[in-house]
């Protein structure tokens, strides 16, 4: 009766088989990811961030919230989105930097990599994702992927179809955000 109702796998029988204990023992422990740790890791980013100088990149909390950012990129010098500027959102898991942001534009781009909703495909956001990556190596990879977009996995076909003809594609990015002088 003792080995049936043990919950612990500690069976008082050495010669009992099939004790539970080891099995469990075995298998890894889930990754816990410590609250203090993040809210750690997002300050010295956004102190690294502010302290960079980058040109054309900046993020900071909205409000009070550290999970949740606004940042804006300036698109390129030499590109059809020279003199742009754009809005995202960052929105930090409780398990990162394990766990990739979900980045969004929240001003609209007509981009092949960009849908209508402000959803970015690029893979360091996806599968590539790394804990090495900081903040602002998500911004500097967004603002590199304006100029140079993936045309083979576009979510805007639109665009993607229109990129080869810069000239053109520059007047739709003038025509839809663009303010009129």
């Amino acid at each position: 009766m003792a080995a049936t109702n043990n919950t612990r796998g500690q069976d008082r029988n050495p010669n009992t088989p099939g004790v539970a204990a080891p099995a469990k023992q075995s298998v890894p422990a889930a990754k816990t990811v410590d609250t203090q740790s993040v809210l750690k890791r997002l300050q010295s980013e956004l102190m690294a961030l502010m302290m960079g100088g980058d040109p054309g990149i900046s993020a900071f909390p909205e409000e009070d919230n550290i999970f949740c950012w606004k940042g804006t990129i300036h698109g390129s010098k030499e590109t059809v989105f020279e003199g742009t500027e754009y809005k995202l959102s960052l929105s930090f898991p409780s398990d990162y930097p394990f766990k990739a942001p979900k980045v969004k534009f929240e001003t609209g781009c007509f981009h092949p990599n960009v849908d209508v909703f402000g959803n970015i495909c690029l893979d360091i956001l996806q599968d590539k994702w790394s804990s090495a990556y900081d903040v602002r190596t998500i911004l500097l990879s967004i603002q590199s992927l304006l100029g140079e977009p993936n045309i083979s996995s576009p979510l805007n076909t639109q665009a993607a179809a229109l990129w080869s003809n810069q000239e053109e594609y520059r007047k739709m990015v003038e025509k839809l955000y663009k303010p009129s002088s």
